[in-house]
């Protein structure tokens, strides 16, 4: 599937960042973030469903791992940093388990974690998704409410797999928390942070949307790792 995508900065060479938003969002929430950039080439795709991407029948998880795999064999990237927001940043960490070669780094945004087992998890109420930032502004962005229900249905699943397929990503990842104010549970990146072999977890406490929230910090903890 080809995503509608903004593409700056230089057009040759290893060092470019693709950055993933989050569910009910779109390309446009990394403007900020990209002025700040220099030297690298940034792409900002919409995923399926928002935006200008196209619009699916049914939403799988998988598929936005797909469309993203597919984006980095279009662009012929070389191990281009993966920055993944909420929803983008659980695709990111597919990509990151099913194509470890196409990932230099990873930069994990407030993700969230489905259950590791038993029963499936309470899900995000319009209370939480209010106070985290996400309620409020999603009837004014263009995006397939389906493919936001769907992506939280299957977050509320169960995902063993998904949890032992932290184990295996090889790059080196950070991973932001927006703490208590967020409806990502801290525990829960905690965890996600001590699964991933190389992984620092790094707080922000300003709610779920860090990079719009709190863009000058998010940009300097998220470049100072990239500098790393």
């Amino acid at each position: 599937m080809r995503l509608a995508r903004n593409d700056t900065g230089r057009t040759q060479g290893d060092n470019a960042i693709v950055l993933l938003h989050g569910g009910g969002s779109g390309r446009g929430t990394w403007d900020a973030f990209t002025r700040q950039v220099r030297g690298r080439r940034v792409i900002a795709p919409d995923l399926r469903g928002h935006g200008e991407s196209p619009r699916c029948e049914q939403y799988p998880l998988r598929g936005y791992a797909d469309d993203v795999i597919e984006l980095l064999g279009e662009l012929g990237l070389e191990a281009p940093v993966l920055v993944g927001h909420s929803l983008g940043g659980f695709t990111a960490t597919l990509v990151a388990q099913r194509r470890p070669d196409l990932v230099g780094r990873l930069v994990l945004e407030d993700p969230p974690a489905p259950p590791r087992t038993g029963v499936r998890s309470g899900g995000f109420s319009r209370a939480k998704l209010a106070l985290s930032g996400l309620a409020g502004g999603l009837s004014r962005r263009r995006f397939d409410r389906n493919a936001l229900m769907s992506a939280i249905h299957q977050l509320r699943e169960p995902n063993p797999a998904w949890w032992e397929g932290l184990q295996t990503i090889q790059a080196p990842s950070l991973v932001l928390s927006g703490g208590p104010k967020s409806h990502i549970p801290p525990a829960s990146l905690e965890a996600v942070a001590a699964a991933i072999p190389v992984a620092e977890l790094v707080t922000i406490p300003v709610g779920h949307r860090i990079h719009s929230t709190a863009p000058e910090e998010f940009a300097a903890v998220v470049l100072r790792f990239l500098s790393g």
